[in-house]
C-alpha cells in the first residue's frame, strides 16, 4: 500500500511537514539522512535547496532535484504523526498572536 503525499511543506532545522492523502500529517527529520548517504548533505551544503522540495507526480514521493528525493513509504513510516490541534490550543494560538500584534513581544509565561 502507498500511503501517497499531498503536501510537503519544509520547516526549520531540517524536518518537515507532510500532509498524506488520507489527510494525516506527519513530520520527517532530514538531517540523520546526511550521516547516512552523501547526497543528502546538499541539503545543507548548497543555500535555499531544502527550501525547494516538491511533490512528485502521483504523490508517490518527494525530491529536491533530480538526484534527491524519498518515497511515500519511508515519509509514512519514519515520519512522527503531528496530533490535530485542540480548540485549546488554537485559542491560545490565537491570543500570542493577538499579545504579539499589539506588542511586538510575547509573554513566554503564557504558553506551554
Amino acid at each position: 500500500m502507498f500511503y501517497k503525499v499531498k503536501e510537503v511543506q519544509p520547516l526549520p532545522a531540517y524536518h518537515l511537514l507532510i500532509r498524506f492523502v488520507t489527510g494525516e500529517y506527519k513530520q520527517y527529520h532530514v538531517a540523520p539522512l546526511f550521516e547516512k548517504w552523501d547526497i543528502f548533505k546538499t541539503l545543507s551544503s548548497v543555500k535555499g535547496l531544502f527550501e525547494q522540495v516538491k511533490v512528485d507526480a502521483g504523490g508517490y514521493g518527494i525530491s529536491w532535484n533530480d538526484d534527491i528525493d524519498l518515497s511515500c513509504n519511508e515519509l509514512w513510516e519514519n515520519g512522527t504523526p503531528i496530533e490535530p490541534a485542540t480548540a485549546d490550543d488554537l485559542r491560545t494560538m490565537q491570543a500570542a498572536c493577538e499579545e504579539y500584534a499589539q506588542s511586538e513581544t510575547v509573554n513566554h509565561n503564557g504558553i506551554n
